[in-house]
């Protein structure tokens, strides 16, 4: 059986992938944080996993690189030098990073390139999520993948086109912009919204996460479809074949 590692094992992810892998037909290999030594993880794991905290994850991806462990990243609020760093560990080892391990949440993203990609430029595109008040990073690495997903639908990219939030006297909206807002409170695990308005109609794509659990469940079955996959970079889309 594929043996798993968990880095942040002791957070609230962590502990519910240990939970999720023997259920899953796979072994727990240990786990580690951001005071443990991660290499001793990496070469006893098949295929690691992490959420842990952005600010650990270079010594994670370093350690991944040593031992040639494959490994999941559902780490958010990584830095671009982070996302170069993870691009270059991508020619030596299996690399799967993304901001949701959802399976719900990578068909959404789907759907959300192709209304993008179908409707034009006259419907504005607005990207609203919500998560619990102690969530530090905002907006979620989730509302960034699926404003990522309506960039690439119009053939460009999330920087280009970004508008984070609105306060003041902002004047009229800026058409092809894709606006990022982002609330905070209570006990939410994690509600995003795409929408989609034109004159006179408006379509929502829409998910809502009532268990953490559901990230767990992602997360493991990414980490043992990744455990045999050649050096590269990929994503959870490519787990279900889309």
């Amino acid at each position: 059986m594929t043996a798993i590692g968990i880095y942040g094992s002791a957070g609230r992810m962590g502990r519910a992938i240990a939970d999720l892998i023997e259920v899953e037909g796979a072994t727990l290999a240990g786990g580690a944080d951001s005071r443990d030594d991660p290499l001793p993880l990496a070469r006893a794991a098949d295929v690691l996993v992490d959420f842990s905290t952005a600010g650990a994850l270079d010594a994670h991806l370093a350690a991944a690189r040593t031992a040639g462990t494959a490994i999941v990243i559902g780490t958010t609020g990584l830095s671009a030098q982070q996302h170069a760093a993870i691009d270059a560990a991508a020619a030596e080892i299996a690399v799967l990073q993304t901001g949701n391990t959802s399976l719900g949440v990578t068909l959404l993203s789907i759907l959300v390139r192709e209304a993008a990609a179908r409707l034009g430029a006259d419907w504005d595109i607005e990207v609203l999520e919500m998560h619990h008040r102690h969530k530090v990073d905002a907006p979620s690495g989730t509302a960034l993948l699926l404003g990522e997903a309506a960039a690439a639908g119009r053939g460009t990219s999330l920087s280009e086109l970004r508008v984070d939030g609105r306060a003041g006297l902002v004047g009229a909206r800026t058409e092809g912009t894709i606006g990022m807002a982002s609330l905070r409170g209570g006990s939410v695990v994690g509600d995003h919204s795409v929408i989609f308005a034109s004159e006179g109609e408006r379509i929502e794509l829409n998910h809502r996460a009532d268990a953490r659990s559901i990230f767990a469940k992602g997360a493991v079955r990414a980490a043992l479809w990744l455990a045999g996959q050649a050096p590269g970079r990929y994503r959870m889309g490519d787990v279900l074949g889309l």
